[in-house]
């Protein structure tokens, strides 16, 4: 934990600092607030609210402290959905940093967030009936990408810290995988990025971002 350190955003979320690369996990402004924000409403909710669907694939890049994946099946236990999520992360976290993190329900020992970090990796795991995860130990240039997903959560660090994975090989390798009405969810509003976007077919909207940040964006497949 050494290069790592918990610091509380303005919700009262934690979120992790990587002391080396001087970078956050999430918004200082409220780590839960921005993630329900770019990833839940503007994308899962979106999309199931738009399509309906009993059954949803959801691809994230970068699964870090975990927060978007329990969100997410916070989200499937409400909406009575079954969702199976796909978490790529070469770097997970060690035990003694993730289980000092104040997410989930302290009433239910975080056991949902407890059983994600503790489930194998590169094999699918079914957390409670229907929602499983599958998470890649994997970068992204290394991973195979088989499958195809209703919508992807790009929450990989900034361009800044890891540029390879914004750049158009690594974006086209994700929206290829996007199906057809899907939807590609991400915090950044690069303009780059969504040139890149629509150069890989997509329909990209800026969006309103969370607190503390301007605007986010949103593509989608037609």
């Amino acid at each position: 934990m050494d290069d790592l350190e918990i610091i509380t955003t303005s919700d009262g979320s934690h979120t992790l600092r990587n002391k080396q690369l001087k970078e956050t996990y999430h918004s200082i402004h409220g780590a839960v607030q921005e993630s329900m924000h770019v990833f839940i409403r503007h994308g899962l909710e979106f999309f199931n609210d738009q399509h309906q669907s009993n059954g949803i694939s959801v691809l994230e890049v970068g699964f870090g402290t975990g927060l978007n994946a329990l969100l997410t099946l916070q989200y499937a236990v409400e909406k009575h959905i079954n969702i199976r999520y796909t978490a790529i992360e070469p770097f997970p976290l060690e035990e003694e940093v993730w289980s000092k993190l104040n997410y989930g329900d302290p009433d239910k020992g975080n056991e949902h967030f407890k059983s994600m970090h503790e489930a194998e990796w590169n094999t699918e795991v079914s957390l409670i009936p229907g929602f499983s995860i599958l998470k890649r130990k994997r970068t992204l240039q290394e991973v195979e990408l088989n499958d195809v997903y209703d919508v992807i959560y790009f929450d990989a660090f900034g361009p800044s810290i890891q540029p390879e994975l914004w750049e158009y090989a690594a974006l086209e390798k994700v929206v290829g995988v996007l199906k057809v009405n899907g939807v590609f969810v991400t915090y950044s509003a690069k303009g780059q990025l969504k040139r890149d976007l629509r150069l890989l077919g997509l329909a990209v909207e800026t969006l309103a971002g969370p607190p503390g940040k301007n605007e986010m964006v949103r593509g989608r497949r037609g």
